[in-house]
């Protein structure tokens, strides 16, 4: 089964309020007019692509280690996803994904790092949950992901439900913000160039992870993959 039929087969049981999904039937309009405005917002557009130059950051992992992406460029290409916390059961969905992939990905010479604003408690959390074992970053104030065009503040009226539903981002992030940053994947070159991006303003759909397969085996030459924006 693939990322996205397992992500929809979430959704489907989500908005039908199978167990142990016991959300009220009211809030899936708020989610999706607040997903509809961030797609008419332009925003992915205006994210970083493929043939752009990455950011270089330093982030600590859940460990409290600093993991700095110019150092994983000196090994090889460079994997990272960004997603929005391990209270978002699409991302742990994806997180899963990812880790069954990991494999091929150290194979081909390259690292893998998911980003997300969570504080290092809920980054661990993530790493249990999900059995993984590459490094989840705990990008304070959504900083990387604002270089990378992607961080966004959320509309109050999800806020509201996100308070309603237990979902303290606050807390979570040690951030009052109230952003996130959409779903995001991309590889960077070993000089530091994007090979890859797909962005999705729409946080249910995540490409495969096998889709980085191919771009990595290409990521010693020259050509520039453009994904799926």
């Amino acid at each position: 089964m693939s990322l996205q039929d397992k992500l929809d087969a979430f959704k489907a049981d989500f908005r039908a309020g199978k167990a142990p999904y016991f959300a009220p039937p009211e809030i899936h309009p708020v989610m999706q007019r607040a997903t509809e405005a961030l797609i008419a917002s332009g925003q992915a557009a205006r994210a970083l692509a493929a043939g752009d130059r990455a950011p270089t950051f330093a982030l600590a992992d859940a460990s409290g280690q600093l993991v700095a992406s110019e150092v994983l460029l000196t090994q090889g290409p460079l994997v990272i996803s960004f997603y929005r916390g391990v209270w978002c059961p699409y991302c742990n969905i994806e997180l899963q994904a990812l880790q069954e992939v990991l494999g091929p990905i150290r194979e081909l010479g390259a690292n893998l790092v998911a980003i997300s604003p969570q504080n290092a408690v809920n980054s661990r959390k993530a790493v249990r949950v999900n059995q993984l074992e590459f490094p989840i970053l705990s990008d304070t104030r959504n900083s990387v992901a604002a270089a990378f065009g992607l961080r966004f503040a959320l509309p109050p009226e999800l806020i509201d439900l996100y308070k309603g539903l237990g979902n303290n981002l606050p807390a979570f992030n040690g951030d009052e913000s109230w952003t996130l940053p959409m779903p995001a994947r991309y590889v960077i070159g070993q000089d530091g160039t994007i090979l890859y991006a797909e962005v999705n303003p729409d946080y249910t759909f995540r490409p495969d992870p096998t889709e980085l397969l191919p771009v990595l085996r290409r990521a010693q030459g020259v050509q520039v993959v453009q994904g799926v924006r």
